[in-house]
């Protein structure tokens, strides 16, 4: 039998049975879009969680409260306690470590912020000027807050592009006052639409001078500081100046950590990598189920074309030829079923995206060509039992049954 003889009868075979063969693709179709949608969606969360991290800065070194006893990063320092304050004052000492190019201390607190008869509840971050640069963000109107003496910030605020709206409307609020925690603020510039990291959406924000928000929120520590290193080669090094450096101001005592961007970015990635891995793992389990449905379609196929290969033998068929012939139905079916199932996953991911813009749900490309090779190799190796069966039929018996 030629090999177009052998696709024609694998084609023949599964078009002679359109419900059976419909159920078994739509199987391996349900198998396929399961891993990639799933993958999707592990993948979507690594590059949401990276992207994140990565739209703080670059070249990023950060000093947390609280130590960290394994010296690496723990997402749980997110929300870590507070054992000792770090300052305005240590953040400016932070300045004379080689390779710091910029900081920006942070403190963040909330507070009702009133314009114009109308009030809202926001966000406010305390920081200096060096924010602007460090975080990349842009302003759409007026400037940035000035450099501030220590201790001692000017009355001014930047507004995110939400709050400005919902306090000002269609009105330029430059130059104009607003009162946050009782203090009244003038109004110097405007951060532009689309800001985001960390989870916090800046046009949400108001930011002020970190003394300023100090003295709101009766407190002297920092929440975070930000130090910006001349490249990325000097990262650890710069790293390794700044723990020093707080070591000695805190006499002799190592109670913060020091972490890089980098290293933030590589435990998330790592973790999330696994994640990606298990989920697509599971989804994978229902090919195997498919694989053992194409093993029991192809079985009855046997058993209901005993005398059809009875003929095929008498005629002069090999055992070799039906085998292989048994093995390509499957194969085409696994093949048919694993595109259906692509299709099926990129419909599933797209409709996620639509939902959820903001989430980057597209399937990574060893998802696919996995699942596709998955779908085929399961469909080929349970294939092999029913094609050995078919082979080993006598043809004398074979066509008795006719």
């Amino acid at each position: 039998m030629r090999l177009a003889d052998t696709l024609r009868f694998a084609r023949d075979a599964a078009s002679g049975t359109p419900l059976r063969t419909g159920l078994l693709v739509l199987s391996m179709a349900i198998g396929v879009g399961a891993v990639i949608i799933l993958t999707a969606l592990g993948d979507g969360a690594r590059r949401y969680v990276v992207g994140e991290f990565s739209s703080i800065g670059t070249n990023l070194v950060i000093v947390l409260p609280g130590r960290s006893e394994t010296r690496g990063f723990n997402p749980a320092n997110l929300i870590t306690s507070t054992p000792r304050d770090i300052t305005l004052e240590d953040a400016q000492a932070l300045l004379r470590v080689p390779g710091v190019v910029r900081h920006a201390p942070i403190v963040i607190g909330t507070a009702e912020v009133n314009a114009m008869g109308r009030l809202r509840q926001s966000m406010l971050v305390g920081t200096n000027r060096d924010f602007l640069s460090i975080r990349n963000l842009k302003l759409a109107q007026g400037r940035f807050i000035s450099a501030d003496v220590l201790g001692r910030g000017p009355a001014e605020i930047v507004l995110g592009a939400i709050v400005r709206q919902e306090l000002f409307g269609n009105e330029n609020p430059l130059g104009k006052t607003v009162r946050v925690g009782g203090r009244r603020l003038r109004v110097v510039g405007v951060l532009a639409e689309g800001g985001q990291g960390m989870g916090m959406t800046t046009g949400e924000l108001l930011i002020l001078p970190a003394a300023t928000v100090q003295a709101m929120l009766n407190t002297n520590t920092l929440f975070r500081i930000l130090i910006e290193a001349r490249s990325r080669e000097q990262l650890q090094e710069v790293k390794a100046g700044v723990l020093k450096k707080m070591i000695q101001r805190h006499e002799g005592e190592e109670d913060v950590t020091v972490i890089t961007q980098d290293a933030v970015l590589e435990t998330f990635d790592k973790i999330l990598r696994v994640l990606t891995l298990g989920v697509a793992g599971i989804a994978a389990v229902s090919l195997a189920v498919a694989g053992i449905l194409v093993m029991n379609v192809m079985l009855v196929s046997v058993t209901q074309r005993t005398a059809e290969i009875g003929l095929l033998k008498a005629l002069g068929a090999t055992a070799r030829t039906l085998r292989n012939a048994f093995l390509f139905e499957a194969g085409m079916l696994s093949l048919l079923g694993g595109v259906a199932g692509i299709l099926l996953g990129h419909l599933g991911a797209a409709i996620l995206r639509s939902f959820y813009p903001t989430f980057p749900a597209y399937p990574p490309h060893w998802a696919v060509l996995a699942g596709l090779g998955t779908a085929l190799g399961s469909g080929l190796i349970f294939g092999v039992m029913p094609a050995k069966r078919a082979a080993r039929l006598d043809a004398v018996i074979a066509l008795g049954k006719r």
